[in-house]
Protein backbone atom coordinates (compact mmCIF):
# COMPACT_ATOMS: atom_id res chain seq x y z
CA UNK A 1 0.00 0.00 0.00
CA UNK A 2 1.37 3.56 -0.63
CA UNK A 3 1.65 5.87 1.95
CA UNK A 4 -1.05 8.10 2.98
CA UNK A 5 0.60 11.46 1.56
CA UNK A 6 1.14 9.58 -1.86
CA UNK A 7 -2.50 8.66 -2.31
CA UNK A 8 -5.59 10.29 -3.38
CA UNK A 9 -8.74 9.55 -1.72
CA UNK A 10 -11.55 12.16 -2.02
CA UNK A 11 -13.34 11.94 -4.76
CA UNK A 12 -13.41 15.91 -5.11
CA UNK A 13 -10.17 15.08 -5.95
CA UNK A 14 -10.46 12.41 -8.22
CA UNK A 15 -12.59 13.97 -10.26
CA UNK A 16 -10.58 16.91 -10.50
CA UNK A 17 -7.57 14.74 -11.92
CA UNK A 18 -9.81 12.97 -14.61
CA UNK A 19 -11.79 16.01 -16.10
CA UNK A 20 -8.70 18.86 -15.84
CA UNK A 21 -5.92 16.61 -16.46
CA UNK A 22 -3.63 15.54 -19.36
CA UNK A 23 -4.71 12.00 -20.31
CA UNK A 24 -2.53 9.63 -21.86
CA UNK A 25 -3.15 5.12 -22.74
CA UNK A 26 -1.84 2.24 -23.36
CA UNK A 27 -4.25 -0.70 -23.85
CA UNK A 28 -4.31 -1.78 -19.98
CA UNK A 29 -5.09 1.52 -18.52
CA UNK A 30 -5.75 5.24 -18.84
CA UNK A 31 -3.22 7.77 -17.11
CA UNK A 32 -4.83 10.98 -16.19
CA UNK A 33 -1.67 13.66 -14.78
CA UNK A 34 -3.01 17.10 -13.40
CA UNK A 35 -1.07 20.03 -11.15
CA UNK A 36 -0.46 18.72 -7.95
CA UNK A 37 -1.86 20.26 -4.64
CA UNK A 38 0.33 18.60 -2.51
CA UNK A 39 4.28 18.76 -2.17
CA UNK A 40 4.72 14.61 -3.15
CA UNK A 41 3.00 13.04 -5.83
CA UNK A 42 -0.11 11.71 -5.48
CA UNK A 43 -1.91 8.74 -6.75
CA UNK A 44 -5.38 7.39 -7.21
CA UNK A 45 -6.76 4.05 -8.99
CA UNK A 46 -10.30 3.03 -10.73
CA UNK A 47 -10.81 -0.16 -11.50
CA UNK A 48 -14.68 -0.75 -12.63
CA UNK A 49 -16.46 -3.93 -12.46
CA UNK A 50 -15.39 -4.03 -16.29
CA UNK A 51 -12.14 -5.46 -15.39
CA UNK A 52 -13.69 -8.39 -13.53
CA UNK A 53 -15.23 -9.64 -10.19
CA UNK A 54 -13.72 -8.45 -6.97
CA UNK A 55 -11.02 -10.82 -6.75
CA UNK A 56 -9.65 -9.44 -10.29
CA UNK A 57 -10.23 -5.93 -9.28
CA UNK A 58 -8.20 -6.12 -5.88
CA UNK A 59 -5.49 -7.75 -8.00
CA UNK A 60 -5.03 -4.62 -10.59
CA UNK A 61 -5.10 -2.60 -7.58
CA UNK A 62 -2.46 -4.27 -5.59
CA UNK A 63 -0.53 -4.57 -9.02
CA UNK A 64 -1.08 -0.88 -9.98
CA UNK A 65 0.11 0.38 -6.32
CA UNK A 66 3.19 -2.03 -6.62
CA UNK A 67 4.22 -1.01 -10.28
CA UNK A 68 3.91 3.05 -8.37
CA UNK A 69 5.62 2.00 -5.37
CA UNK A 70 8.30 1.15 -7.37
CA UNK A 71 8.79 3.84 -9.84
CA UNK A 72 8.28 6.27 -6.79
CA UNK A 73 11.54 8.35 -7.38
CA UNK A 74 11.55 8.39 -11.12
CA UNK A 75 7.82 9.96 -11.22
CA UNK A 76 7.82 13.80 -11.02
CA UNK A 77 5.19 15.13 -8.83
CA UNK A 78 1.63 15.26 -9.76
CA UNK A 79 -1.62 14.35 -8.95
CA UNK A 80 -2.06 11.13 -11.08
CA UNK A 81 -5.09 8.59 -11.45
CA UNK A 82 -5.01 5.60 -13.36
CA UNK A 83 -7.89 3.89 -14.40
CA UNK A 84 -7.41 0.52 -15.04
CA UNK A 85 -9.32 -0.82 -18.90
CA UNK A 86 -10.42 -4.47 -19.43
CA UNK A 87 -7.25 -6.17 -20.54
CA UNK A 88 -5.87 -5.11 -17.28
CA UNK A 89 -7.18 -7.68 -15.46
CA UNK A 90 -5.72 -10.59 -17.58
CA UNK A 91 -2.53 -9.17 -17.75
CA UNK A 92 0.52 -10.23 -15.70
CA UNK A 93 2.68 -7.94 -13.35
CA UNK A 94 5.63 -7.76 -15.95
CA UNK A 95 3.16 -6.89 -19.00
CA UNK A 96 1.81 -4.20 -16.88
CA UNK A 97 4.80 -3.05 -16.01
CA UNK A 98 5.86 -2.63 -19.78
CA UNK A 99 2.74 -0.73 -20.56
CA UNK A 100 1.96 1.33 -17.78
CA UNK A 101 5.32 2.32 -16.63
CA UNK A 102 6.43 4.33 -19.82
CA UNK A 103 3.05 6.31 -19.07
CA UNK A 104 4.13 6.91 -15.54
CA UNK A 105 7.63 8.92 -15.98
CA UNK A 106 6.79 10.27 -18.91
CA UNK A 107 8.07 14.16 -18.47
Amino acid sequence: MLAKANRIVRGDDFRRVVRTGRRAGCEFAVVHRAQPEAAAARFGFIVSKRVGNAVVRNRVKRRLSALVRAELGDIETADIVIRALPPAGEADLATLRAGIVPLLVRR
